[in-house]
C-alpha cells in the first residue's frame, strides 16, 4: 500500500499553474478566520498528515480584489444562507408536500424494468483493477450513485459524499431507502486518497459508510470536511480530518489543492443541531485538472464566483434531481434547468448529472431528470454531450487519449 498519494506522470501531465505565486504568497499572508462575531479562528490542524497552508482568501475580498460570500452566523451560532434566494420553505408547504402533494415519482415496480431503465454495472476498477490511477493527464469519473463520485485525477483518487448503506436515514428499518443499488461495496473500491463531505444531510453523510471507509483506510485516508464537522467525525474514529470553512483550502499532495467553496443548503441530523454544521461545495485544484462537486445546493450567485475564481473546471459534478415541488424544494435543491446554470457558471467543459435515479427524496418522476437536463442543454445552445448523465458503476475518461470514452 502506497503511503502517498503517486503524482502524475511529468511525461503526459501538460501541467497548468493552479493559482499564481502572488496568490498563495497572499492566501498564506491571510490565513485567518474571518469575522462572525467570533474570535478569530485559526484554521483547523488536523491530528495527522496535514499538508495543507491553512490559508485562507482575503477578508471579505479574493486575492483578485473581487467581493466574495462569506460565510455568516447568527447570533446563535447556527451557520445561516447569505443570499436574498434562500427561502426556508414554510410550515404550511412543508405540511403540504408531506400529506397532501401527489408524488409522481412512480418507480418502477419490478428488478426487470429498474435494470433496463437504470442499469447497474460494474465499475471498471472492479472489471480491471490494474488501470486504477492510470490515468495520466487525464480524469476519470465513475458515478456510484446519488451524489458518490469517484474521480481520479492527478494521481489521486478521491469520493464525494459516499453512501453505500440501504437507507439515508440514522436507522437502516426505516427511512428513505434506496431503489437503486450501489454497483459496488467499500471493500471492493480502489485505495482512496481523499473524501469530500458536503454537508450532514443522511443521504450525504452515512455513518456506515464512514466508519467502513475509515475501518479500511485508516489514517491514510483524509476526510474534507466542513466547519464544524471535524468532532463528530474524529468520533467515528477518523483521524486524518481537514476542517474548513469557505474558501479555505488545503493540498494533498503539494499540488493538489482543496479549496471548500459556498452553495446555498442547510445541515441538520438530529432534532437540536439544525445549522450548527456548515454547508458547502468542493473545488478541487490540480496541476493537470480541475474538479468541481457542488454537493446539495439550491441556485445563488456563488457559483459565478467560484467560476470567476477557479474555472474553468475540466468536470463538475452537479445534482439535477429531488426539485418537485418547486415552493418546497426551489431554495434546498436546483432543477435541472438551473444545474446548467451552475455549469455555466462555473465555466465547466463537461459536467456529470447527480444526486438522481437512487432516492425518491421529492415528487418528480424517477426518470424526468435527464430529460429535463437533456432539453435545458439544447434550450441554452450547449452542446448535450457537455452536460452528461452516466449509468450506476459506469465511468467516463476525459482528458487524454480516451476523452469522453465510457467503461
Amino acid at each position: 500500500t502506497e503511503t502517498q498519494p503517486k503524482t502524475p506522470n511529468s511525461k503526459q501531465c501538460r501541467c497548468r499553474s493552479t493559482i499564481s505565486e502572488q496568490e498563495l504568497e497572499a492566501m498564506a499572508e491571510q490565513g485567518e478566520a474571518r469575522g462572525t462575531g467570533e474570535e478569530p479562528r485559526t484554521p483547523n490542524t488536523p491530528s495527522l498528515n496535514h499538508r495543507g497552508t491553512g490559508g485562507t482568501f482575503g477578508e471579505g475580498q479574493d486575492v483578485k480584489g473581487e467581493v466574495i460570500t462569506r460565510s455568516t452566523r447568527e447570533k446563535n451560532g447556527r451557520f445561516t444562507n447569505p443570499w436574498p434566494t434562500w427561502h426556508y420553505p414554510s410550515s404550511a408547504s412543508l405540511l403540504r408536500f408531506y400529506l397532501l402533494d401527489k408524488d409522481h415519482s412512480n418507480l418502477p415496480r419490478s428488478k426487470e424494468e429498474l435494470d433496463r431503465e437504470l442499469p447497474l454495472l460494474k465499475p471498471s476498477f472492479i472489471q480491471s483493477p490494474e488501470v486504477s490511477g492510470t490515468v495520466g493527464s487525464g480524469l476519470r469519473v465513475t458515478w456510484l450513485g446519488h451524489a458518490s463520485v469517484l474521480v481520479e485525477m492527478d494521481g489521486l483518487v478521491i469520493l464525494t459524499d459516499p453512501i453505500f448503506s440501504q437507507r439515508a436515514s440514522p436507522f437502516q428499518f426505516m427511512g428513505p431507502k434506496r431503489f437503486r443499488g450501489p454497483p459496488c461495496t467499500v471493500d471492493q473500491l480502489p485505495k482512496v486518497d481523499a473524501v469530500l463531505i458536503s454537508h450532514t444531510h443522511y443521504d450525504h453523510l452515512d455513518v456506515g459508510s464512514v466508519s467502513s471507509l475509515n475501518k479500511r483506510f485508516g489514517a491514510e485516508l483524509r476526510w474534507f470536511v466542513p466547519l464544524g464537522l471535524q468532532g463528530w467525525m474524529q468520533s467515528c474514529g477518523c483521524k486524518n480530518v481537514i476542517e474548513l470553512d469557505w474558501w479555505e483550502e488545503s493540498c494533498v499532495p503539494d499540488k493538489v489543492m482543496f479549496v471548500f467553496t459556498p452553495a446555498q443548503h442547510w445541515c441538520k441530523r438530529t432534532p437540536t443541531d439544525d445549522n450548527r454544521v456548515l454547508w458547502g461545495s468542493w473545488s478541487v485544484l490540480g496541476p493537470c485538472n480541475r474538479f468541481f462537486f457542488a454537493g446539495d445546493t439550491g441556485y445563488c450567485s456563488s457559483f459565478q464566483e467560484i467560476g470567476r475564481r477557479f474555472g474553468p473546471f475540466d468536470l463538475a459534478a452537479i445534482s439535477i434531481g429531488a426539485y418537485l415541488p418547486r415552493d418546497v424544494m426551489k431554495s434546498l435543491h436546483v432543477d435541472p434547468e438551473e444545474a446548467v446554470e451552475i455549469h455555466k457558471d462555473v465555466k465547466a467543459k463537461h459536467s456529470l448529472a447527480i444526486h438522481w435515479g437512487t432516492f425518491a427524496l421529492a415528487h418528480e418522476f424517477y426518470l424526468e431528470p435527464p430529460v429535463r437536463l437533456r432539453e435545458a442543454m439544447e434550450k441554452n445552445g450547449l452542446n448535450v454531450e457537455h452536460f452528461f448523465v452516466l449509468n450506476h458503476g459506469e465511468s467516463r475518461v476525459m482528458g487524454g487519449e480516451r476523452e469522453g470514452g465510457g467503461v
